[in-house]
Formats: C-alpha cells, structure tokens, sequence
C-alpha cells in the first residue's frame, strides 16, 4: 500500500509538472520600436537615405537640363539628323543610369537597415531568451507575425519518430 501510494504520489507530481508549463507572447515589433538603439538606427538610416537621395536629384537635374538644352537645339535646327540621333542615345543612356541609380538606393538602403537592426534584433532575442529562462517559459509567441516563436525551450526533434511512423528511412539507395 505505501509503495503504490508512493508512485502515485510520484506520478501526480509528474503529471502536474507537465501541465504547468508556462507559454508567453509579446509584439518583437512593438520591443524593436521601444529600444533606444531603434530610433538612432532610424536617425542614421534617415541621414544616409538623404545623402542618397540628394545625388539621385543631382542626377535628374542635369538630365533634366540637359534634355532641354538638346530639345531647344533640335527645335532651332541646330543639328544634323545623326546628331540628334547621338544626342537622343546619350540623353536615353543617361536616363537608364539614373533608374539604375534608384533602383541602387533601394538595394542600399535596405542593406544598411539590416546593418543597423542587426545588433538590435540580437540584444532583444537574447533579452527575450534570458526573461524566458528566468521565469520558466516553455515558449514565446510574437504577436507581431503569425505562428512565430521567439524562445523556444531545448527539446527533442521529434522528426525520426515521425518518419520511423510513416515508414520513411534516411537511407539512400
């Protein structure tokens, strides 16, 4: 009688353990945006996206001045049929560089966010992975992307016990 009323004491204590497993959530998005480090990211970001900008205007400006001195000269018939072919080529080159040069800011640009959040991003996982150890979480959710952990407590993969029940083998024949 002790015995079996030990393992049932045994068990309930295993079964209560099992159920008591805490599970948290929080906006990742709403923490990034809260963190000091955030909004000087931004103010760096918001400084190189001008400097960015202000030489693609330059750009522009200078196709912009040189199409109309070309338009004025072809109006005046100023120029031979080849010239304005030439003229037509260079002005449509130009053109393509400053799309070209746009399309670049975008690609710099998000290049030097993913630069500046980087460090951010990691300083918040690893706060979030401290607090989730500290308080016993099983698991975070972020409620800013669907289905998200953002900690997850160290587990078994239960990938082979799945394969081994569909039948699947990791051999290669």
């Amino acid at each position: 009688m002790k015995k079996l009323l030990v393992v049932l004491t045994g068990l309930f204590l295993v079964a209560s353990t099992a159920t008591a497993q805490k599970y948290g959530h929080l906006n990742f998005g709403n923490v990034l945006t809260l963190m000091p480090e955030t909004k000087t990211a931004d103010e760096t970001l918001k400084k190189y996206q001008e400097e960015l900008v202000a030489k693609g205007e330059e750009m522009a400006k200078k196709f912009q001045e040189s199409y109309t001195k070309a338009l004025a000269e072809v109006r005046e018939g100023k120029l031979s049929p080849q010239q304005q072919q030439r003229l037509q080529n260079d002005l449509e080159k130009e053109q393509q560089t400053i799309a070209d040069y746009e399309e670049e800011i975008s690609e710099k640009i998000q290049t030097k966010r993913e630069e500046l959040l980087r460090p951010i991003v990691e300083k918040a996982d690893k706060l979030i992975e401290e607090i989730a150890k500290a308080n016993g979480f099983v698991l975070i959710f972020d409620t800013s992307a669907f289905n998200t952990i953002l900690f997850a407590q160290d587990a078994d993969d239960v990938m082979p016990l799945v394969k081994a029940k569909l039948g699947i083998s990791d051999k290669k024949d």
